[in-house]
Parts: structure tokens; C-alpha cells; sequence
């Protein structure tokens, strides 16, 4: 195992940036290695997988210690998520994993989810409140499928490019869920996000598309810089970085699309 200065110097970048602005590290650092460090698609996917799997572990201990998780969401999404990663994961390996098609497939998805992104990112408040009231008054029992129909979405897109359990994921729950407190559908979303990146990666793990000196390397890069974000997160102003972040993941996801 070699471990690489640069890459653990892209994860303090990328540990930053999520500790500071709550994106998910997948729309930051998948395209990074992609773009700037040329690693296959499916590598960088599969390695960023199991990397998101252990910082997500850490963020349901605080969240599950805080009562900040509704156990109920997190299974519903889990229900959908689950059996549609092993079904990605199947089609990926049916299709070989390195084969030009599966790169193609990858980098188109993951631009379109990154475009996605950077614009729940910069229009989440808009996007919620205009659809808020469509889904006020649903049964439960509507409300509980649809939960599970969006795990299944993300089931799929997380295995494919490892984004959109962040950004997206949250904008669709704080619509189906308006009444909830947002920091316990902050914690759900993070629960889910455990079993989903742990399925994902370890799939990607015995296709041979994860880089083990690579994982440890952006590790070490990027817990101190998750923990310095988190520390000076509330002397950042929002109002600036929140619509540079967005504007950033369109580009990029264009980039990846053009």
C-alpha cells in the first residue's frame, strides 16, 4: 500500500467543504478524481463508497446519541435502497465493470446527478416550498411508499456515481416529511446512508474497483478537514459559498456530460 500526499491533500479539500456546507462528500470527490486525478470511473465510485460508509458511521453515532434519527424513515428508504443496489450491482458486474459502455454509463449519470445537485443545493428552499403543499394531507400509508419508491431512486444513483443520498435525498424528504424536525431527517438520511454506501462499496469492492491506497489516503486527508469545517462552519457565510458550491457541481456535472 502507497499512500498518496496529494490525494490526502484532496481530502482535507473536499473534508472542508463538507464539513462547512453539509454537501455530501460524493459530489465533491468523486468528480475530483475523475476530472484531475483520471481514475476510472467505477474505481473512483467504488472507493468513495466505502470511504462515505466509515464517515457516515461516525455522523449516526452523534445523531443516534441526540435522538436525531427516525428509525421509521430510515427503514422505509432502506427498503427501497437495498434491494435496488444489489440489482445495480448485479448489472454492473453482468456488464463488467472496466468495459468502455459501464464508464460511459457512469460518467453520464454522474453528471446529470451532479447537475441535480448543484441545483437542490442552490434552490432547496424554493424547491420545497412549492411542492410542500402537494404532499400535505397525504395518507400515511402513500407517504410510506413514496419513501421507499425514493430509496429505490437512490439505491440506484448511489451505487452508479455515489452522489445524491446528500443533496437530493434531503430536498425529497423535507417534502414528504414537511412536519418534521429537519435535523431528524438530517439524521435518517445519514442512518440510511450507512447500509447504502457499507452494500455499495463492498459490491464494488469484490468487482476490483475499489483502490485501497487511495482510500486510506483521502481518509487521512479528510477527517481533520471534516473536523476543521465543522469547527469554523458558523463563520462562513452561506449567502457566498453555498451558490459557489452549486455553481461548481453544474459545471462539473456539465463537464462530465459534454
Amino acid at each position: 500500500m502507497h499512500l498518496q500526499p496529494l490525494y490526502s491533500l484532496a481530502g482535507v479539500f473536499v473534508g472542508l467543504l463538507v464539513g462547512m456546507t453539509g454537501v455530501g462528500g460524493g459530489s465533491l470527490m468523486t468528480p475530483l478524481l475523475v476530472l484531475a486525478f483520471g481514475f476510472h470511473p467505477a474505481t473512483a465510485v467504488g472507493t468513495d463508497l466505502l470511504y462515505a460508509s466509515g464517515t457516515k458511521v461516525v455522523g449516526t453515532g452523534v445523531h443516534g446519541s441526540k435522538g436525531t434519527v427516525d428509525w421509521t424513515i430510515t427503514r422505509r428508504l432502506a427498503t427501497g435502497s437495498l434491494p435496488a443496489t444489489l440489482l445495480t450491482l448485479w448489472a454492473i458486474h453482468a456488464a463488467d465493470a472496466r468495459t468502455e459502455a459501464v464508464n460511459e454509463t457512469i460518467t453520464v449519470v454522474l453528471g446529470a446527478a451532479l447537475v441535480l445537485t448543484g441545483i437542490a443545493t442552490f434552490f432547496r428552499g424554493q424547491i420545497v416550498s412549492r411542492l410542500t403543499h402537494r404532499f400535505q394531507g397525504l395518507p400515511s400509508t402513500r407517504v410510506a411508499w413514496l419513501t421507499t419508491l425514493l430509496g429505490v431512486v437512490l439505491g440506484v444513483l448511489v451505487t452508479l456515481t455515489s452522489v445524491g443520498a446528500g443533496a437530493l435525498g434531503m430536498t425529497a424528504l423535507l417534502v414528504l416529511y414537511p412536519r418534521a424536525p429537519v435535523a431528524r431527517l438530517v439524521g435518517s438520511d445519514i442512518a440510511h446512508a450507512v447500509p447504502l454506501t457499507l452494500l455499495a462499496g463492498l459490491g464494488h469492492a469484490s468487482m476490483g474497483t475499489v483502490d485501497a491506497s487511495l482510500l486510506v489516503s483521502l481518509l487521512i486527508g479528510s477527517v481533520p478537514g471534516i473536523i476543521v469545517g465543522s469547527l469554523v462552519a458558523a463563520k462562513v457565510s452561506e449567502r457566498v459559498l453555498v451558490p459557489v458550491l452549486a455553481v461548481t457541481l453544474v459545471v462539473v456535472g456539465a463537464r462530465l456530460l459534454v
